[in-house]
């Protein structure tokens, strides 16, 4: 990646508890050595207080696939008007009735563009009095002033997700399909700061980015930011194999987030790519002397004399995506509809469907992530298996280990 164009030197990389083989590539990210971050205290519900099989953890509602942008990782098709089979504001309340019984820690309103729903307001409205915890997911358009965010706040809406794929306008107009997206992000970063709206921005990584992920960390720096999501591109919709990055280039990235998430000012998660907690706790099993404690977005470590304890949202098993049309699906990048809320209850879809059963299974897991020592916390994404093989209780490519015990 090398470096931010600042001119300082970084420390050499150091190893970890799992070493390349002499055969492996050199290492592409400088390894950031800080002391760790202190632990920021919080009333969000932890992975351990929820039992997947009865639950989910997050459930991404797409309210809309309409949307502005055509961007080039996107799952949908670029479609500039709502369809005709949306969810009607009614059953759209139904459903916002159905999670408030269901009590998932996290609702994402998505898209598409949610902010092209005349109704958002009163979706999340609704939500909101029904004791839910709402995030809002808006495509980085005109439609995104000061004031629907300034509204959004007022609502008591919990935070704000903004996409940023790159460090200049050029890499990030070229990977959203339009110009001037990028300085609409950045302005909306900026009223974000202002109107003290938590923010999580999402990253889509690939070929295109890759080198520039020192350089967009350095930007976020500036605005407040609780959490950079840094997602693993899923070859599906518009999004292609060729734009992934390759495993050995992923497992570098796992230990760069995993040094950047020891110092920076905002959390950092990934988003299909779970290996990235078997990294955190191979680094804190080689820089610690006592049992492992880890809390992270959406996952959970706890070490101790008997064993270790660990839960992890993955597609299906924690986690649960509800299509513009009512479909019922373990996530946006693995739209294979269980049901659907015309039809079915979502509570009984997803747990009873033979489908999301599996996926919350470790054992049911095939090949080198079926063998795995880390299936119960990693299980590979099971969208990206779907996406490259036709199963997605399948290997994830994205991954390089076969490890059925530690070293």
């Amino acid at each position: 990646m090398g470096t931010s164009g600042r001119g300082r030197r970084r420390s050499p990389a150091t190893p970890g508890a799992w070493t390349r083989s002499a055969t492996s590539p050199t290492r592409r990210f400088p390894v950031m050595q800080a002391p760790g971050r202190p632990e920021r205290p919080s009333t969000r519900p932890q992975p351990f207080e929820v039992d997947f099989a009865e639950r989910p953890f997050t459930v991404a509602w797409e309210l809309t696939r309409a949307c502005a942008l055509a961007c080039v990782h996107c799952r949908a098709e670029a479609q500039p008007r709502p369809h005709p089979e949306e969810l009607t504001t009614a059953e759209a309340y139904e459903v916002v009735d159905q999670l408030a019984d269901l009590k998932p820690p996290v609702l994402v309103l998505t898209g598409g563009d949610p902010l092209m729903r005349a109704d958002l307001f009163d979706i999340a409205s609704r939500a909101i009095s029904r004791g839910l915890r709402v995030a809002v997911s808006p495509t980085t358009t005109a439609l995104v002033t000061r004031e629907r965010l300034e509204r959004l706040r007022d609502l008591g809406v919990t935070m704000v997700h903004v996409s940023l794929d790159g460090a200049d306008a050029a890499t990030h107009d070229g990977f959203r399909g339009v110009p001037g997206t990028y300085q609409r992000v950045i302005q909306a970063l900026r009223d974000l700061r202002d109107l003290g709206i938590p923010v999580q921005v999402g990253t889509t990584l690939g070929r295109h980015n890759l080198h520039q992920l020192e350089q967009m960390s350095e930007l976020l720096h500036g605005y407040g930011i609780r959490m950079w999501s840094v997602f693993y591109l899923v070859p599906t919709g518009r999004g292609s194999a060729g734009q992934m990055i390759t495993p050995a280039e992923a497992e570098d990235s796992w230990e760069w987030l995993a040094a950047l998430s020891e110092r920076a000012p905002f959390a950092v998660r990934t988003t299909a790519a779970p290996q990235f907690r078997r990294t955190m706790l191979l680094r804190a099993r080689a820089g610690g002397t006592g049992p492992v404690r880890l809390t992270g977005a959406g996952y959970q470590i706890a070490e101790a004399p008997g064993g270790v304890r660990t839960q992890g949202v993955n597609d299906g098993k924690g986690f649960l995506f509800i299509d513009h049309r009512g479909g019922l699906c373990p996530s946006g990048f693995l739209q294979l509809p269980a049901g659907n809320v015309r039809s079915d209850r979502i509570a009984n879809i997803y747990r009873e469907s033979p489908m999301f059963r599996s996926l919350r299974d470790p054992s049911a897991l095939t090949g080198r992530c079926g063998r795995c020592t880390f299936a119960e916390l990693c299980g590979g994404s099971r969208a990206r298996a779907f996406a490259t093989s036709g199963s997605y209780l399948g290997d994830d490519p994205l991954c390089m280990l076969d490890m059925p015990s530690l070293p």
